[in-house]
């Protein structure tokens, strides 16, 4: 394990040379906002970095239901049983195990780790603006239909979940990259992605925090870079596709 501090912001690393599996410690005055909840072995580490912090967990925040974000979700919680757990409306049913796609979203199979045997259940469904003591809520679909990211206001700093990757090299959900290639074959609609990525460039963030991969400051102009990429790739797919 890990920890990598920015400001407000703490990096809990598991696996970092291998297969590095990120999940957020967010200081706020009252305690500590976890976002996500990394592997089923992650517990441990998880609650041991936020007794070196010096404060206690009070909220669970979760940016997607695969599960290597909501691995220790169920552990945790048998220590931190009153801690509430927060989630996208979208993404909640993936946490309950419906797979089903609603008639306006792109119809390709949901795809990636979503957790069988998960027991515990959402205490609060979040939508677009919902703030959670300093962050605020953001739809960033494509990985999964629910995926959000949270855009911390007194730095805008974005924790974006797998929206996009840095290790391997910085993508967006959805584009291979051959180094690191499982949050693209566990992305469930490209385009819609690509969207998500070019709504968070837009905010211009001060640092970019992921699922898989290194912390990026000033991330916005290879944040544009990796959109332009993929944008041409998928331009080049469909017209291969349709000629």
């Amino acid at each position: 394990m890990r920890i990598t501090k920015n400001k407000f912001l703490y990096q809990v690393t598991f696996m970092p040379k291998v297969f590095p599996v990120n999940c957020y410690l967010v200081v706020e005055e009252s305690g500590l906002t976890l976002i996500d909840a990394a592997m089923g072995f992650s517990t441990k580490g998880i609650l041991q970095a936020a007794e070196q912090i010096g404060k206690p967990i009070n909220k669970i925040v979760l940016t997607h239901a695969h599960g290597d974000h909501v691995g220790a979700l169920d552990s945790l919680k048998e220590v931190l049983p009153d801690v509430p757990v927060y989630i996208s409306v979208r993404d909640n049913r993936l946490m309950n195990r419906d797979l089903t796609l609603d008639p306006s979203e792109d119809q390709t199979p949901i795809k990636g780790g979503v957790p069988k045997n998960l027991k515990t259940k959402a205490s609060i469904l979040l939508k677009e603006g919902d703030r959670i003591g300093s962050l605020i809520a953001i739809e960033t679909p494509g990985h999964t239909p629910g995926s959000m990211s949270f855009l911390d206001s007194r730095t805008n700093a974005v924790i974006a979940g797998d929206a996009y990757q840095t290790r391997g090299g910085m993508a967006v959900a959805g584009d291979v990259k051959p180094f690191f290639p499982f949050p693209a074959f566990g992305t469930w609609s490209k385009k819609t992605a690509l969207r998500s990525a070019k709504k968070l460039a837009g905010l211009k963030p001060s640092l970019l925090a992921i699922g898989h991969g290194e912390m990026i400051e000033s991330p916005t102009a290879q944040m544009n870079k990796a959109i332009h990429h993929f944008e041409q790739k998928i331009k080049e797919n469909d017209h291969v596709t349709t000629a």
